[in-house]
């Protein structure tokens, strides 16, 4: 079992390195963009698959988180503080490091919180948020769940766009580069184009590794346990309010990390992240990939979400993916990638003569 992670760890890099080698030799490096687009999307989509598939909730809440994270960083990282200056707080935190001094687009001087420090409060905030919100909310079963965490994502929605500190229906722009290292930085400038791909995906190569380890450990037995029968995992001494709980906050954590990385990728965010039909974009993606599949989950994240940024959908986006939702419930409730298309290949095969007899 651990050699097979380890290999389809090494065949998801060395398919990740081919195409961006496949772009450059064939002079479509465009395409990298939105591949990095998607990588970043599809953190929110595993991070969910964890929930929905091995912890068995339902939560149509995550653009909210998503919108948590890139909000939190883009306001902190773009709101000039030079104004209060000589304050006592502002003074602290600029001996400390924490500030960083740069021009915005028309030559204005600004002097505005460290991308590093706006993307930890971006998290922590998210992981409060998570915790408030998952303790009574996980108590919850089914559609009363369901309805529960779309409440959730309404709310961020509304507020982020009703807020002018938050850009209202504009959004927040001119969000700076994130500079990860020396010479390393999260930006979509072209020259880091190829870079960033492999920023991005190295994100997601990290974030498959801890998930594929989590789900084959104890604690993943404990969550498809919870998953099967919640009552017979309480008789086990599964702890089963932790485990749901832990489980929604560290889903939460990958939506925020998502959008705080994609923010600065972008230079901007705006209201539509944080929609509801963003968060039944990722359930659908989730659901077509498989319920407890992460890998599943991961390859219709990167395939769908490139078609949508590309715009193979055109003006049809949102309605495509509710569609493509109901099919799935009604036909393929465990997952296109779980149908057992060799079972019953083998079922309709004739028998021959020996079988018969």
């Amino acid at each position: 079992m651990k050699k097979t992670r380890h290999l389809q760890i090494l065949i998801l890099i060395v398919t990740v390195i081919s195409i961006q080698l496949l772009t450059q030799a064939t002079d479509t490096s465009y395409y990298l963009t939105q591949l990095t687009m998607s990588a970043y999307y599809s953190l929110v989509i595993i991070g969910l698959s964890l929930v929905m598939g091995y912890a068995g909730q339902i939560s149509i809440g995550h653009a909210g988180f998503f919108a948590i994270g890139g909000y939190m960083s883009a306001l902190l990282t773009t709101h000039n503080l030079l104004p209060y200056k000589d304050s006592t707080f502002v003074l602290i935190l600029s001996k400390a490091g924490l500030l960083v001094s740069r021009q915005d687009l028309y030559g204005t001087d600004l002097l505005t919180v460290h991308p590093w420090v706006s993307c930890i409060l971006a998290i922590v905030i998210t992981i409060v948020i998570a915790y408030v919100i998952g303790g009574p909310v996980l108590k919850l079963k089914g559609h009363y769940l369901a309805m529960a965490t779309l409440g959730f994502g309404i709310i961020i929605f509304r507020i982020v766009l009703g807020s002018s500190i938050f850009g209202e229906a504009d959004g927040l722009s001119d969000v700076p580069a994130f500079a990860l290292l020396p010479g390393i930085e999260v930006s979509g400038k072209m020259p880091v184009r190829v870079l960033n791909y492999y920023i991005a995906w190295t994100m997601v190569v990290t974030g498959m590794v801890l998930l594929s380890n989590l789900v084959n450990s104890r604690i993943g037995r404990a969550l498809r346990s919870i998953h099967g029968s919640e009552d017979a995992a309480n008789a086990m001494g599964v702890n089963i309010s932790k485990y749901k709980l832990h489980t929604f906050v560290l889903s939460a954590v990958f939506a925020a990390v998502a959008g705080v990385m994609l923010t600065h990728y972008n230079g901007g965010i705006g209201p539509s992240e944080a929609s509801v039909m963003k968060s039944v974009r990722y359930v659908a993606i989730v659901a077509i990939g498989g319920m407890a599949n992460l890998w599943g989950a991961l390859i219709m994240g990167v395939l769908l979400n490139f078609l949508s940024l590309r715009g193979y959908f055109g003006s049809m986006d949102d309605a495509i993916f509710g569609g493509i939702l109901i099919i799935i419930m009604l036909f393929a409730p465990n997952g296109l990638l779980r149908l057992e298309i060799l079972g019953r290949l083998k079922k309709a095969k004739p028998k021959t003569g020996t079988e018969q007899a």
